[in-house]
């Protein structure tokens, strides 16, 4: 749409809320109506002009398309110029459409008000499109839940469901509501709100929202956020700020925009008086040709050249599960030299696994028994590692008395009348057991966590754990490499662990041991040296790093609301591999606006040129100058939707 003043925006432009969400077809589209019948007047005055002869009749029906067409133009334009003080788009063209008139050039005339009519009817068509799919998340949420009372089931209004109330829902059924299941099994279609492809199974505690689908089984869902609240109203919410946030582009083409119109009908002026004034050149001939400048320099094509692409990707990207909080955010990321990585949480998991158990006197599955029934006392991560290793078969609990806790070292207890300790290496030099240092070492330096196990006497095993490495992580930072970026890594952990979960995954610079006010002097360090950096982290302990970078994003934002409170841009998934498809349509972006700018110019003042020796009429100004380099613009910026997340179509585009 053009860069005016909503109170100014031709009428023509305008789009409802209702009809993005609900689109009308063409036959019940009023503007599309409107241009029908126009065009209709307009070709039976073309036909009674030049081939029947009849000017005075062909004048009335040209009369006629230019009223119909034009109302809502002229309207748009003198309510700017009366009550705003501006000279919008809209007044420039009821001006030339008046003037052609006047000078005995109606069908010019006419074909300016319906070809500026039909110009704004595909750019607003154009925004809708780009708008609907977002837009239309509105109704993914039923409006009505059915909820469990005094032990029976009532169909409520969600807007009346209140928290910790029971909902059903039934295969097949879209959850109402946010929630956690309390009962039942089924996989979920998270699609609309993550972009995930592949149904999530849905267990007892966990999480639903609002939105998604039940495929198959029946659930019962504990209410958690009311209908304001939801994950998908607050999508809504920040797709709309982000609409309506502008990039600095935008802002330079509006700054133009707001005194190029001035400026050009300044010149048309000047154009149409001072040749008659001083050479004696005919008045009329000079009037068109400033009629000719005023339609062909209308800013049209090159105010939407942002916002429509924009607008395009900032759509693509929420529907392939990425919220970005405003395009200035999406321009600044085609910037970025050096992405920084959190490593827990983000290139992990998150989660320890048991990786080794390591025999130096009995048995592995009496290292895990021992280890295992003292630490299932313990709500150390570390601890409930070891214990979830305890369901394999052949594997049991045993009996602990005299259980303690040492804190920052490990546990103790007694199994069978024997004491037992579990821990580090400092308990069991502070107690004085002997270990082998050269194991404990080797496996550190694989990135391990080790674990020793002993009696007052010795070392029985050594149990190691690990996080996990993501599996898109090593796709997502080669497909990165690909396009030019360099990855880093940054966390709190140490050297050898950090090291090792950095090779894997392809980073080569490392950043550890790190405090979250030590990220933040390394992100400004980076970037002094390359310029505009970008950070991913899990959106809650890197808040500060998020914060400092020049586009913070944050991983796993679907249940977070820190997460998309504290970060510029949102993964919904823990999905690494949405990173280089953000990249890469952050790059689209800044080539199509710069295609569209660049073209937008060049066009406008190649015709412009062509009116001081009278070699371009009001038809070509308004058809291609105006409607055609519009429409092309729309096009170029539609192309951002084939921008896919798919790893096999970005390393095709790499």
């Amino acid at each position: 749409m053009h860069k005016h003043d909503e109170e100014n925006a031709c009428s023509t432009c305008e789009v409802t809320y209702s009809q993005v969400v609900a689109p009308l077809s063409l036959w019940n589209d009023k503007r599309f109506i409107i241009i029908l019948v126009s065009a209709i007047f307009f070709s039976l005055g073309l036909v009674l002009e030049f081939i029947i002869s009849q000017p005075l009749m062909a004048l009335a029906f040209f009369v006629f398309a230019a009223c119909i067409a034009g109302y809502s133009i002229a309207k748009s334009g003198i309510t700017g110029l009366v009550f705003h003080h501006q000279l919008n788009i809209a007044f420039l063209m009821t001006i030339a459409a008046i003037a052609s008139f006047l000078i005995g050039h109606p069908a010019e005339g006419a074909a300016v008000m319906v070809l500026y009519f039909v110009a704004e009817f595909l750019e607003s068509k154009a925004k809708e499109k780009a708008q609907r799919s977002v837009a239309s998340l509105m109704k993914l949420a039923p409006e009505v839940a059915t909820v469990k009372r005094a032990g029976e089931e009532m169909s409520v209004h969600v807007h009346d469901v209140q928290v910790d109330e029971i909902m059903v829902v039934r295969p097949g059924e879209k959850i109402p509501l946010d929630g956690i299941v309390s009962s039942g099994t089924s996989s979920v279609n998270q699609a609309p709100i993550t972009g995930e492809s592949i149904p999530v199974v849905k267990y007892v505690n966990d999480e639903v929202f609002a939105g998604t689908i039940n495929n198959e089984g029946f659930l019962e869902v504990r209410v958690t956020k009311l209908s304001d609240d939801t994950m998908l109203s607050r999508i809504l919410t920040l797709v709309e700020k982000a609409q309506k946030e502008k990039s600095p582009t935008e802002h330079f083409v509006e700054k133009v925009a707001k005194y190029y119109t001035p400026m050009i009908v300044v010149l048309a002026v000047f154009i149409s008086i001072i040749p008659p004034l001083l050479f004696g050149v005919p008045w009329l001939d000079w009037l068109y040709r400033g009629l000719v400048l005023l339609v062909i320099s209308c800013p049209c094509a090159f105010a939407i050249s942002t916002p429509v692409a924009m607008v395009s990707a900032l759509t693509s990207a929420t529907r392939n599960g990425i919220l970005v909080k405003g395009s200035r955010y999406l321009e600044k990321l085609g910037t970025v030299k050096v992405v920084a990585f959190d490593k827990t949480g983000t290139l992990t998991k998150g989660q320890l696994v048991v990786m080794d158990i390591v025999s130096v006197n009995g048995s592995s599955e009496d290292i895990l028994e021992v280890a295992g029934s003292l630490e299932m006392f313990s709500e150390h991560p570390i601890s409930q590692a070891i214990v979830e290793k305890i369901g394999n078969p052949g594997v049991s609990f045993h009996l602990v008395k005299n259980f303690s806790a040492i804190i920052g070292r490990g546990v103790t207890g007694t199994i069978n009348g024997e004491q037992f300790f579990v821990g580090s290496e400092r308990l069991f030099i502070e107690r004085g057991i002997p270990y082998s240092r050269d194991l404990v070492n080797h496996l550190e330096q694989e990135g391990k966590t080790v674990v020793l196990v002993g009696t007052e006497n010795e070392v029985i095993g050594v149990i190691a754990v690990q996080d996990t490495v993501r599996q898109t992580a090593v796709t997502a930072i080669s497909a990165l490499k690909k396009e030019g970026i360099l990855p880093i890594m940054l966390t709190g952990d140490n050297e050898e662990t950090a090291r090792a979960i950095a090779s894997k995954v392809g980073i080569e610079e490392v950043y550890a041991g790190l405090l979250p006010s030590d990220k933040v002097t390394i992100i400004r360090s980076l970037q002094e040296k390359y310029g505009s950096v970008a950070m991913v982290g899990d959106g809650v302990n890197d808040a500060p790093a998020l914060a400092t970078a020049d586009v913070g994003i944050a991983m796993g934002a679907i249940g977070s609301d820190a997460a998309i409170d504290t970060a510029d841009i949102a993964l919904m998934q823990d999905d690494l591999s949405k990173l280089p498809y953000l990249l890469r349509l952050s790059k689209k972006v800044r080539g199509i606006v710069r295609q569209n700018v660049i073209a937008s110019l060049i066009v406008k003042f190649s015709l412009a040129g062509l009116v001081f020796p009278g070699l371009i009429s009001l038809w070509v100004a308004v058809a291609v100058g105006d409607m055609g380099l519009s429409l092309a613009v729309i096009l170029n910026a539609m192309r951002l939707s084939r921008i896919r997340t798919k790893f096999s179509e970005i390393n095709s585009l790499c």
